[in-house]
């Protein structure tokens, strides 16, 4: 018993040690980024580097980004595209994953493979279509260009349509029984019973929304109309980059998604595991 027991001890501070080397790997580039930003330049040039700023009140690099950068408008920017994608994504990903998993209707499954077909495919290749619809509707620069990609999700349909065939047949018959149409069927039985899958697809959603990059680039040249992710790629030089600059604007912009997942964290990790289920 003594000797189960001991290499129980063993295995499970082996296991703890793997678990705090990997987080000191995972936590180690976020450090090293707070403390890039309180540098001075020839710091960041040294050879060999250094860890540590030789003076951690010095915030210059903060100053030098609120002054590059208009963070307020950039926070406006990426909050009203992580709402609006957000909504847009569950209302019409719910609607449409419903539709797949409880009715029958012609081209159902031939639909449902060319929503596949869009996941399995690079987003790329839908940048040049999509930029070509934002100027025939002449609305670059605003913010419509900035949620147009996200008024329909793939990801999001299959998503919730996990969801949907979790929940027993039963239940939509007996609805249908009670004389529930198809839309109050979706809406008062079906939909109430998702919370927890709409508000994991929330928060993938708003991390999409919040690291999209190529988008908003292409899009919008307004530096007033660009998000927190597109702005940030704007204090990089095309020669020399101010990195104690633009280490202290990444910081700024890191703080949104920390508190959202903060604040959303058990949502975030029901959806990872939600996206295993079987259909």
């Amino acid at each position: 018993m003594d000797i189960q027991y001991r290499k129980l001890s063993v295995g499970t501070i082996f296991i703890y040690l793997l678990l705090i080397l990997g987080s000191i790997l995972m936590i180690f580039p976020f450090v090293w980024m707070v403390f890039t930003s309180l540098k001075t330049l020839p710091e960041t040039m040294q050879i060999p580097p250094t860890f540590f700023p030789k003076d951690f009140r010095n915030f210059k690099a903060y100053k030098d980004a609120l002054y590059s950068l208009p963070f307020l408008r950039l926070y406006l920017n990426t909050g009203l595209l992580i709402l609006l994608r957000i909504f847009l994504a569950v209302t019409t990903s719910s609607a449409a994953a419903y539709a797949f998993a409880k009715m029958e209707f012609p081209g159902k499954n031939i639909l449902f493979m060319i929503v596949l077909t869009q996941l399995m495919l690079p987003s790329q290749i839908f940048i040049i279509p999509q930029y070509q619809m934002i100027t025939k509707l002449n609305a670059s620069n605003s913010m419509f260009a900035l949620v147009f990609p996200g008024l329909v999700s793939a990801f999001g349909t299959f998503f919730l349509r996990q969801a949907y065939m979790g929940i027993p047949n039963e239940l939509i018959d007996a609805a249908k029984l009670d004389g529930c149409n198809a839309f109050q069927t979706f809406y008062k039985v079906a939909l109430p019973l998702t919370k927890t899958s709409m508000s994991a697809l929330a928060v993938f959603t708003a991390l999409f929304a919040y690291s999209d990059l190529m988008w908003p680039l292409i899009v919008n040249t307004d530096k007033n109309m660009l998000t927190l992710a597109s702005g940030l790629s704007t204090l990089r030089g095309q020669y020399t980059t101010n990195y104690p600059t633009l280490m202290a604007g990444s910081v700024l912009a890191m703080f949104p998604m920390v508190i959202l997942y903060l604040i959303f964290q058990k949502q975030f990790i029901q959806g990872i595991a939600l996206t295993g289920t079987k259909s």
